[in-house]
């Protein structure tokens, strides 16, 4: 197999007059977790859908572990784990009989199906809950039933859409350590995320935005490249200096965090220390500080911004 489990070449999807996704161009190697970031609305769910086949591109082509979508569409489909951004399984049956029905839409024999269903429920803490209805589960429970369905064949390629919305911050951890072991098993993934933490885990970000590509490298690469500077302002007050950052041409964006002021500069200012400090004045102090996926999200999007 290709060491690109994904590409894309000029991918865009309208609907009437509004373009959801606007050539798309993009490689995703594999063995690796690759995120895809971007605001609510910016494409990621649409370009995902024509990824997995599901829906057709007004524009460009689409490759995915070697095969051409839409043509050899199905065949991606039963190749490839998906797991939606809203929960997708049938809520009037039981979390063990959803996992036995998607066995048998794959083809798993009867041993098949009991091996790997006691596999996944083990793994995702749903041996209590396998003869409960999917329907009331709470949010958590339902990413891990949605999760351990979309693992069931041990696919190749795994594309997890914003996978950890409605969960709480333990339930989140371990759904993130998971997709990590699933990697190392030979299995590349997709994730889907607005979430700069989660950002900050994967080994590579696209980063949308509008329906554009707006950056995408290594999450290292993304940071040392940055075309701006950040200082943090410290002080008693930061909140009272921030509209006067704000209101500074050479400042991208100024955004309080915790006691301190985090302020992103324009590249071309010469001493941004000394323009902090002048900005804010005596009783603060202003120094250099690394960026982060955060604040290469803030000016990507801020530079790749259309009408």
């Amino acid at each position: 197999m290709s060491d690109i489990v994904i590409a894309t070449r000029g991918l865009s999807r309208c609907f009437g007059d509004f373009v959801a996704v606007d050539n798309l161009s993009m490689n995703i190697p594999a063995n690796t977790v690759h995120g895809f970031l971007g605001p609510n609305g910016s494409g990621k769910t649409t370009a995902i859908r024509m990824m997995c086949g599901l829906l057709d591109p007004s524009e460009g082509e689409v490759e995915v572990l070697g095969m051409q979508v839409p043509a050899q569409a199905a065949i991606v489909r039963r190749s490839v784990g998906y797991m939606t951004q809203r929960f997708s399984m049938y809520e009037d049956m039981t979390v063990e009989q959803n996992l036995h029905f998607l066995c048998r839409i794959h083809g798993l024999n009867a041993s098949e199906r009991r091996n790997r269903v006691t596999e996944v429920m083990a793994e995702y803490r749903l041996g209590d809950l396998s003869s409960r209805a999917a329907g009331p589960l709470s949010g958590g429970q339902k990413r891990r039933l949605a999760l351990a369905g979309a693992v069931l064949t041990r696919p190749k390629l795994l594309i997890l859409d914003e996978p950890t919305s409605e969960v709480d911050p333990n339930t989140r951890r371990e759904m993130w350590e998971s997709f990590f072991r699933i990697a190392a098993t030979g299995t590349s993934i997709l994730v889907s995320t607005h979430l700069m933490d989660e950002a900050e885990r994967c080994h590579a970000l696209t980063i949308m935005n509008q329906g554009r590509k707006v950056a995408d490298g290594t999450v290292a690469d993304l940071k040392t490249s940055l075309n701006a500077t950040v200082v943090i302002v410290s002080g008693p007050d930061v909140a009272s200096i921030t509209p006067q950052f704000n209101a500074a041409e050479e400042v991208l964006a100024a955004a309080q965090s915790g006691n301190e002021l985090r302020v992103i500069l324009h590249n071309d200012v010469a001493q941004p220390e000394q323009f902090a400090q002048g900005v804010a004045g005596e009783q603060y102090r202003a120094a250099l500080t690394d960026a982060t996926i955060e604040d290469v999200f803030v000016v990507v999007t801020s530079e790749g911004e259309r009408d």
